[in-house]
Formats: C-alpha cells, structure tokens, sequence
C-alpha cells in the first residue's frame, strides 16, 4: 500500500503532494514501483500543522481519485480518513478501503464504509482522539498490558464493522504503531504479531518511517529506511499481509523475498537451474 499524502506537512518531506500533478506524479511512481494499492491521505495524523475541515479534505482528495480512477481505473484505492461525511462525498468514485486510522472516533464511518462496499481498516489509538500525539501514555500492567488492549480493541472494531455489514474477510486489522503509544509499546505490539494474526482477520502494518524506528536507533526521519525494512520483514514473516509505505520499491523487495523464503513464491529466474522432478 503506496502512501500519497495530499498535504504540505507530512511528517516526511518526500511524501508532500501539494497539488494535482504531483500527486499522480506520486501514483505513476508507485504504481511502477510495484504498489497493489495506493492510500490517499489530506490530513497530517498528528497536531502539528492547521485544522483541516471536512470539507477542506473532501476538496483535496477529489480531484486526484478522480484523475486516479480516470487513468487505473483497476487500482485499489484507499483513502485514510476517520470522517464519514468524508467517505460519503467520494463513493461514487469507488473507494475500496476505507482506512480508518482513530478507531472509529466517528461511530458513523463503518455504516458509510458498508454503504458503498469498501472495506475497512480497525486501528488502535488508546482511546485518543484525532491528531493527538500520544505523551505519557501507559497500559496497565506495564510493559505489555498494551498488547492486550489492542487486540480487544481490534476484536471492538471487527465486530463493529460485522454488524454493519462488512464481510470479515474486508475487515483488515491495523495495531497502528506509535498512534497512542510510547516506542517500547510499538516494539511489544510488533512483537506480538502472532496473536494479532490468530484473531482471523487481515492485518495491516504501517511502519514505514515512524517514530518508533527513529527511537529505537536514534535516527531522524530521512535515515529511517533500512529499520523500517527490518521490521517489515519481520513482521512478514509472522504473518502480516499488508504493508503501507512510502519506499515502495524497497519495501516490494523486501516482501516479495519474505515470500520466497517461506515458500510462496518461487524465483523469477534459475540461472543456477532448477533439479529434475520426476
């Protein structure tokens, strides 16, 4: 899942798309990078930057999905906002994923997500609201109390998104690293993978740069790409199925060797050759 953000204040300089053309400048890029979908996002997730109303997002966001769905009209797109009225205005243009990054702070966005047939992303924040950056923030008993509330609020989400009418194989589950915990939390909830994938759902991992990376060895955003690649690898290889990034092309190597060495996937070429069955 490439990240497109259609802001002048992503927390990632290279991830700014300020206008039209350098937004499908950024979907032609992923698209030949390899991205299976393209996430579009007009609101900075955290407190630095100026309010955007829903209708300032609605503005940003449609002419580029139309632009998008007019030159790959069989892209998957996801469009990662907590705002119904938001999911609403767009579902003619066909939304696919409905990634829904502050768990459900609109109770009305998994009805608008089931109106037009997309499906959804349950995240975790800590009960914070939306564009909250998470300070002091604790999980009782410490230090992996965290985890058991993120996978009850996951289950929360999943059953949600069932009763309103979302079929459980389009309800993707996301543990949302760093949205309402510390960077010890993030690295107990990557940890515990395993027991996020054995609820039944899908699971999503945006990790890509995040603050959590940055802490754990000591390094600012631009320099975050080889720990973002580690732990995406890792948590592949303990079942996570999508992956939201802005290192497409890297982040494609990376899963698609994951594959290859669990058995997924063969390799492209044998220049070595292959033995003889039979």
């Amino acid at each position: 899942m490439a990240i497109v953000n259609l802001t002048k204040d992503s927390f990632y300089p290279p991830a700014r798309s300020r206008n039209l053309d350098a937004a499908m400048a950024a979907v032609d890029g992923a698209v030949a990078d390899g991205a299976d979908i393209v996430d579009l996002g007009a609101v900075r997730a955290g407190q630095v930057g100026a309010p955007v109303s829903a209708d300032e997002e609605i503005s940003r966001l449609l002419p580029v999905l139309t632009a998008l769905r007019d030159r790959f009209p069989e892209l998957l797109v996801s469009v990662d906002t907590w705002r119904s009225e938001v999911v609403s205005a767009l579902s003619d243009l066909r939304i696919d994923i409905v990634n829904d990054t502050w768990a459900g702070a609109d109770p009305e966005l998994v009805f608008a997500a089931a109106e037009c047939s997309a499906a959804i992303v349950c995240s975790h924040t800590g009960g914070l609201p939306p564009r909250t950056d998470p300070v002091d923030v604790t999980y009782g008993p410490e230090p992996d109390g965290v985890v058991d509330d993120v996978v009850a609020t996951l289950l929360e989400g999943a059953a949600r998104a069932a009763q309103a009418g979302i079929p459980a194989n389009r309800v993707l589950l996301d543990p949302t690293l760093d949205f309402g915990k510390t960077t010890r939390h993030s690295l107990a909830v990557l940890r515990a993978t395993p027991r996020i994938v054995a609820l039944g759902h899908p699971v999503m991992q945006a990790i890509s740069r995040k603050d959590f990376v940055g802490e754990t060895l000591d390094l600012p955003v631009e320099d975050r790409l080889f720990g973002s690649l580690g732990a995406t690898a890792v948590a592949a290889w303990m079942g996570v199925c999508l992956f939201r990034s802005h290192d497409v092309l890297a982040t494609r190597q990376v899963l698609d060797m994951v594959s290859s060495i669990a058995g997924h996937r063969p390799p492209l070429v044998a220049v070595r050759g292959e033995p003889v069955l039979g």
